[in-house]
């Protein structure tokens, strides 16, 4: 009798996949990535292997082969339908194959069938990758290897052809049956300064004196438990820069992949206003869902979704600025709006809204957002208010293309800035609503805070358009570029902008340059920046450029298979066959026709189990073909089709709420909250839920508490010849946040401009006085000159 060891499928058998092993080749800010699936059939019968996993959307796959007990298969690209095809009538006939598809209604999944694997057989499965890495605000470059998949909300009407109706067994992430390994190398012109990670590395090798050549390794046991981060720092990063790649020899000029093509960097230097725009429509369209209840991360005491949520909504109400109209929508399976249309903003308008977001809970059900969206857009527009759309989501739906679409579709009319909370989030919906309105996404993981992603968002979104966006190519006679990215009309302070462009006509000599200038306007200025480079095309055998410039291109045309334009249609399958990258209508098949003889006995399916991060270590328990319990929220509906085979095990959760004078809003009972009395976070949060519309404190007890004063102390110090108490408290106020708030400043910046601007009006020349005194009364040592800046 054979020996089964390891974990075993629901059917009592081994799982044929042992290990995923990574190489990541990352130069400046473009990685490369070569992903192997190692397989092994245990068993006495074949099998058919089916792996459901998750991709960063912005990833253009390129290269799909598989090494079966030495012998070497590449894939090719073909018509998605013709693939699926032959995979079938292959493994009928007894052929091994493989077949690696993207998901019909998002980019961010992939599937891979690996087929009639013979008992005994090992194989090996590497696709190939590249994308371009996205710039955060400290100067860092993230790469991001997506580990963690969460289940999709299905309702009526959902795509049936999904990756995810596959009925993957989901198991507690310390006992999924396969290892994960990667190894980065890291290179950079400008010299490597720091490489950190969210999971443990070994230590930072540098490969050379100069540090222009790192790598680091994943520390063996990482447990699926949430996505590989690696954020690496260049000593220079806002360089604009021309990457010139050589085409593909044997392909004819004037094809996207003969041609040479440039990818261009550029970081517009956009000053900041301090007088931010006082006119707008701002709609929060929050996730209350019920995997909101979910904590932020996996480590102990992080704080509920949920709880992050609501924080964040108050920071944003208090942060508005006076004239603005705004509403308040919570979405599940059914919406709610705090409002019936939107509000101007006023004291009474935000204390009500506020009043709202106390009581919020993730009690709404799935994750259906296509809804609220449509009604948000059938709202007239309120003259002189631009439309600001800010959504939060897990990102747990399987309709992305969808609601991209619609977004696409009303984007002349706002712009969405989008975040992805907790691990898993899809970054298919997340980017892609972005995009498709000019707006800005953001990931919230791992220990980084809602609140402040979303106030610096806040911010960009109140500082004044840049407009007349114009970039212009001077080249040698003969000598010409097609732009290939979608043309830019918005530019963000901070942002780096990349474009792709195709050279064609005859390159000159050597030694000859060209010139890019991007030019636009910002309140009646017009700003240039310029790059020069030279026109010497460099040769690379995987053409990362074109690959990302032929991703580039896909995004703007493929919309999955049902809400894609027949006119775009035919150009993506076109432009992905010609490419190589995969689309919604591609996908890689690779058969093996050199067995001596095919493979004979019925065919046994397995399904590689995957694992979920539904909370805070719950533990699972297998269930084939099970609900999830209500407590589960989100995965608990009518509607909802259960693609999981585990459900949590653990207790209902009791909810509690609590008054914002106790140290946390409401939250689970079941979770240790990670505010403590007394916590500078939390009287952070309590000083600002007290800020009234305009920008003042009110004298009063709450303010006291937060001061760690008396009422009566605070009273007695009060300079009534100078300043009314409410002058006296907006003082105090400021002073106690750039005293005891630093770490959070970019939290309460805007609220604190607004609250220095209130006073600059109501003190007047009196306004240096009143500060020395208060000062002077808490014993503080803050620069007066933070009224004066």
């Amino acid at each position: 009798m054979v020996q089964l060891c390891g974990l075993l499928t629901l059917q009592r058998k081994p799982v044929p996949l042992k290990s995923i092993s990574v190489s990541v080749s990352i130069y400046e800010f473009v990685a490369g990535v070569s992903a192997t699936l190692n397989y092994e059939n245990e068993e006495e019968v074949p099998l058919e292997a089916i792996f459901v996993f998750p991709m960063d959307e912005d990833s253009a796959v390129y290269s799909f082969e598989a090494l079966v007990d030495g012998t070497k298969i590449v894939a090719e690209l073909q018509d998605k339908m013709k693939a699926r095809t032959n995979y079938k009538n292959a493994i009928s006939q007894g052929h091994q194959a493989f077949l690696l598809e993207e998901d019909s209604s998002s980019r961010d999944v992939f599937s891979c069938n690996v087929g009639n694997l013979q008992p005994g057989s090992k194989a090996a499965v590497t696709l190939k990758y590249v994308q371009e890495l996205p710039l955060e605000t400290d100067g860092a470059l993230r790469f991001v290897l997506p580990a963690v998949l969460n289940p999709r909300y299905k309702f009526s009407g959902s795509p049936v052809d999904s990756c995810l109706d596959v009925k993957t067994p989901i198991v507690p992430v310390e006992d999924l049956p396969y290892t994960l390994s990667m190894v980065a190398t890291i290179d950079s012109q400008h010299g490597i300064e720091k490489v950190q990670s969210n999971c443990p590395l070994s230590p930072t090798e540098y490969l050379g004196e100069d540090k222009t050549s790192a790598q680091v390794s994943l520390a063996a046991g990482h447990k699926f438990d949430r996505d590989v981060e690696l954020l690496i720092y260049y000593s220079e990063v806002h360089t604009p820069r021309v990457v010139l790649e050589m085409g593909m020899p044997n392909v004819k000029p004037g094809h996207l992949m003969g041609d040479p093509t440039a990818m261009v960097s550029f970081y517009p230097n956009i000053p900041e206003d301090q007088t931010s725009n006082t006119c707008g429509e701002f709609i929060f369209l929050m996730d209350r869902s019920g995997s909101m209840q979910s904590p932020m991360n996996s480590q102990d005491r992080s704080q509920l979704r949920i709880q992050a949520a609501k924080e964040t909504l108050i920071l944003l109400l208090k942060s508005l600025p006076i004239g603005c109209h705004f509403n308040i929508y919570g979405f599940g399976s059914s919406y709610e709006a705090c409002f019936p249309e939107s509000v101007k903003y006023t004291q009474q308008t935000m204390e009500e809204a506020l009043g709202r977001v106390k009581l919020m809970q993730a009690d709404l059900g799935g994750t259906e957002i296509l809804a609220p969206l449509q009604d948000i857009y059938r709202r007239p527009s309120i003259p002189g208010h631009p439309l600001q759309l800010f959504v939060f989501t897990d990102g747990e739906v399987t309709d992305t293309f969808s609601v991209i679409k619609e977004v696409g579709i009303n984007r002349q009319k706002h712009r969405c800035f989008s975040f992805g909370i907790g691990e898993g989030a899809s970054t298919s919906l997340i980017k892609g609503i972005a995009r498709a309105s000019g707006g800005t996404s953001e990931f919230i993981t791992g220990k980084d805070r809602m609140q402040s992603k979303a106030l610096r968002t806040l911010k960009h979104s109140l500082q004044p358009v840049v407009e007349n966006v114009s970039l212009s190519w001077h080249l040698p006679p003969h000598l010409s570029a097609e732009m290939l990215s979608p043309e830019q009309t918005v530019i963000f302070r901070g942002q780096r902008l990349i474009i792709y462009a195709q050279l064609t006509g005859k390159m000159p000599a050597a030694e000859t340059t060209g010139e890019v200038r991007l030019k636009y306007t910002l309140q009646g200025k017009t700003f240039e920046d310029k790059v020069t480079f030279p026109l010497q095309p460099k040769p690379d055998a995987n053409l990362p450029i074109h690959r990302l410039a032929a991703k580039s291109l896909l995004q703007t045309k493929d919309m999955g298979l049902r809400e894609t334009p027949a006119s775009d249609k035919k150009d993506a399958l076109n432009l992905s066959l010609e490419s190589g990258v995969i689309s919604s209508f591609t996908a890689f098949i690779a058969i093996n026709k050199e067995l001596n003889k095919p493979v004979q006995g019925p065919l046994t399916h397995r399904n590689i189990p995957r694992p979920i991060v539904l909370g805070a270590s719950a533990p699972l328990k297998l269930r084939c073909k099970a609900a999830v319990p209500m407590a589960l929220g989100s995965y608990s509906t009518p509607a909802f089709q259960p693609i999981m085979e585990a459900v949590s095990v653990e207790d209902d959760i009791a909810y509690d709420t609590c008054d914002i004078d106790d140290f946390s809003f409401c939250g689970v009972t079941t979770y240790k909250d990670h505010h403590s009395p007394g916590s500078v976070e939390n009287h952070l949060v309590q000083l600002i839920y007290h800020q009234n519309a305009n920008g003042s404190w009110d004298l009063n007890e709450d303010l006291a508490k937060v001061l760690g004063m008396s009422l009566k102390e605070i009273t007695a110090a009060h300079p009534a010849e100078l300043v009314d108490s409410s002058g006296w408290a907006t003082i105090l106020a400021v002073i106690w946040l750039h005293g005891n708030g630093k770490d959070f400043k970019c939290e309460w910046e805007l609220l604190e401009r607004k609250a220095v601007a209130w006073m600059r009006v109501y003190a007047g020349c009196t306004m240096p006085l009143i500060v020395k005194a208060a000062i002077t009364f808490l014993k503080s040592s803050v620069d007066p000159a933070i009224f004066t800046c």
